[in-house]
C-alpha cells in the first residue's frame, strides 16, 4: 500500500456519500410527479415501523416519546450514510462491488415504494430513477478518484518529474470539481424538492378554508372542573400539546375535499360516505379522553379534549351490520387498521364518534385530519384510528388488526388510572402547606375518589375537580403540611362502581400498564 491510498480511501467513502445524496435528490424530485408524498426514505422509514420488534418499538417510544419518528429518521439516516460510504469504498479496491450495493439500496427502496398502502402506479419511478443517477455519479467520482491516485502514484519517483505532477494536479482538480458540482446540486435538488413539495400541498390550506357547522349540542365545562393549580395539566389539553403515537413516518396528507369513507363487510348494504355526508347527519360536541396503551404508570401519553363529530352508530346503521359480526375493522390511509368491538361502537349508552373538530377547529393533520374514530373506554391502538378512510364490518375471528399479531390484546378496555403532577422529583419543594395534585381516569364509569399516602401512611381522600362526564378524566388535589427532607407520596383512585386501581406493578404489553404511583418528594430546609 503506498502512502496516498488511506487519503483515497477516505474521498472515495466521500463519493459514496454524493453519489447517494444523488440518488435521493433524484428520488424526491421524480416523486414530486409520480408518487407525491412516497419519496423512497419515507418508504423504508414505514417498513422499518412495520417490521421492528414489538420490544424496540416500546423502547423507542418509552425513551423519545412523540420523538420517535425523529429519531428514527436520524438512525436511517446514519445507516444510509454508513452505507453510501461503504458503497464509495468497495467502488475503489473492488469494483464493480459499490455500484452493486447501491442497486441493491435501490432495489429495496423500490420494493419499500411499491408495497406501501395506496401506492400508485408510479411509485417504482423515483427509487429507480434515484438509483440510475447514483450509479452513474458513483462510477464518474471513483474513475476520476483513480485517475487522481494513479497520477499520484507515478509521480512519486518519476523519470519525468514535471508531468506526472502536472498530470496529478489536473486529475486532483477534475475529481475536487466533480465532487463539488454534484454534491452542491445534489443539496440544492434535494433541498428544493422537499420546499416544492411543502408549498405545492393544498392540505393545510383546504384545512384552514374548512368551515366546520355550528354543533347541535356543545359540551359545557362545569365550574371548579379546573382547579388552577401550578404543574397540574390543564382539564382540556390544547391541541399542540396533545400526544401523538401513531405508525406514521410522516404525515399524512388528505384531500378533504375528494375524502371518502366506505363501510364495508358484513353489511346489508355497501356505505360510502364524504365529508359532507358526515356534515349533513348534524355535529355534536363530546368531551372524551384519550390513552395510548404506551402510557407508563403516571405517563403523559393521555390527553382530554372537546371533538365534534358524530356517533359511529349513526354511521353504521345506514350500512345495517349482519347479525354474527362483533368487530369493526378501521382502516387509515397509511394502512394502520384498528379492531374495535362492534358492541363498543353500537352502543347507545357509549359516545363512539367519528371526529372531524378537535377543540374547536378541525382536526390537526397530526391527529386525523381530515377525519378520525374516538372511542372511549378503548386505548387508542384498537380505536382511535387517525386518517380514517373505511369501517369494515367483520369478526375476530376472521380478521386481525395491525397490533393484534405483535402481541397485543384484541380488546384493550382503558385500565382505571390515577398519576401525581405536581411536586415532582428532581425538584424540591419549600416546607409548609404544598399542594399534591394530579389526574385520574376511569372511563365510561367514572371517578370516585382519589387517596394519597405520605411515607407508607394511612391514606387520605383528595379533593376531586367536578367532572365534565364520566368519559373524562378529573383533577385531583391534597394540602400536605410537607416537612424538610424526603417522602415517599403514593396514589390510588377508586371507581363509582367501586373497584379500587389495580396496585401489582403491569408493563404495557399486551393490554396497558397498571400499578399504583409512588414518588420520592424533596423537600427544602428551611
Amino acid at each position: 500500500m503506498n502512502r496516498h491510498e488511506p487519503r483515497a480511501w477516505l474521498w472515495s467513502m466521500v463519493g459514496g456519500v454524493i453519489a447517494a445524496a444523488a440518488f435521493f435528490a433524484v428520488a424526491e424530485v421524480v416523486a414530486l410527479v409520480a408518487s407525491p408524498g412516497g419519496g423512497p426514505f419515507v418508504a423504508v422509514g414505514g417498513v422499518v415501523i412495520d417490521v421492528i420488534p414489538r420490544p424496540l418499538k416500546e423502547i423507542a417510544i418509552s425513551v423519545f416519546g412523540e420523538f420517535d419518528k425523529i429519531a428514527l429518521l436520524v438512525g436511517l439516516g446514519l445507516a444510509a450514510l454508513v452505507s453510501a460510504a461503504l458503497a464509495g469504498l468497495l467502488q475503489y479496491r473492488r469494483r464493480p462491488l459499490g455500484v452493486a450495493v447501491l442497486t441493491a439500496a435501490g432495489t429495496l427502496t423500490l420494493a419499500a415504494s411499491v408495497t406501501r398502502p395506496g401506492a400508485s402506479s408510479l411509485a417504482w419511478l423515483p427509487s429507480a430513477a434515484g438509483a440510475v443517477v447514483g450509479a452513474v455519479v458513483l462510477m464518474l467520482l471513483i474513475s476520476r478518484l483513480r485517475a487522481w491516485a494513479d497520477s499520484d502514484a507515478s509521480a512519486a519517483a518519476p523519470e519525468n518529474p514535471a508531468e506526472p505532477r502536472a498530470r496529478a494536479f489536473i486529475d486532483r482538480r477534475s475529481f475536487f470539481r466533480a465532487t463539488a458540482i454534484v454534491g452542491a446540486s445534489a443539496v440544492i435538488v434535494g433541498v428544493s424538492a422537499r420546499i416544492v413539495s411543502a408549498a405545492t400541498s393544498s392540505v393545510s390550506a383546504l384545512r384552514e378554508e374548512l368551515r366546520l357547522p355550528t354543533p347541535g349540542r356543545r359540551v359545557a365545562i362545569p365550574g371548579g372542573a379546573d382547579l388552577d393549580i401550578d404543574g397540574l395539566s390543564p382539564i382540556v389539553t390544547a391541541n399542540d400539546d396533545f400526544y401523538r403515537v401513531d405508525t406514521a413516518l410522516v404525515v399524512p396528507e388528505v384531500d378533504s375535499s375528494t375524502w371518502t369513507l366506505s363501510i364495508t363487510g358484513m353489511v346489508d348494504e355497501p356505505v360510502q360516505l364524504d365529508l359532507r355526508d358526515l356534515f349533513d347527519m348534524g355535529l355534536d360536541e363530546y368531551a372524551i379522553t384519550l390513552t395510548c396503551v404506551s402510557n407508563e404508570v403516571g405517563g403523559d401519553l393521555v390527553g382530554n379534549a372537546v371533538w365534534l363529530g358524530v356517533p359511529v352508530r349513526d354511521v353504521l346503521a345506514k350500512a345495517r351490520p349482519q347479525e354474527g359480526a362483533d368487530m369493526v375493522l378501521s382502516r387509515s390511509v397509511d394502512g394502520f387498521t384498528a379492531s374495535t368491538p362492534l358492541e363498543s361502537l353500537t352502543d347507545t349508552a357509549l359516545d363512539a364518534i367519528i371526529a372531524v373538530g378537535m377543540n374547536g377547529e378541525p382536526l390537526p393533520l397530526e391527529h386525523g385530519f381530515p377525519v378520525r374514530m374516538v372511542v372511549p373506554g378503548l386505548y387508542g391502538y384498537v380505536s382511535a384510528t387517525k386518517w380514517l378512510t373505511e369501517l369494515k364490518v367483520t369478526t375476530f375471528a376472521e380478521d386481525e388488526a395491525y397490533w393484534t399479531p405483535r402481541g397485543y390484546s384484541a380488546k384493550a378496555p382503558i385500565k382505571l388510572s390515577s398519576r401525581i403532577d405536581t411536586p415532582r422529583p428532581g425538584t424540591p419543594v419549600a416546607p409548609g402547606r404544598v399542594p399534591i395534585a394530579g389526574m385520574a381516569w376511569a372511563q365510561t364509569v367514572g371517578i370516585d375518589r382519589v387517596e394519597v399516602s405520605i411515607d407508607d401512611g394511612a391514606w387520605q381522600s383528595a379533593t376531586l375537580s367536578n367532572p365534565i362526564n364520566r368519559d373524562t378524566w378529573v383533577q385531583w388535589t391534597l394540602a400536605w403540611d410537607a416537612t424538610p427532607g424526603t417522602h415517599y407520596v403514593a396514589v390510588r383512585a377508586v371507581d363509582k362502581d367501586g373497584r379500587r386501581q389495580i396496585e401489582e406493578k403491569a408493563p404495557i404489553y399486551p393490554n396497558g400498564s397498571s400499578g399504583w404511583q409512588r414518588l420520592l418528594v424533596t423537600v427544602a430546609d428551611d
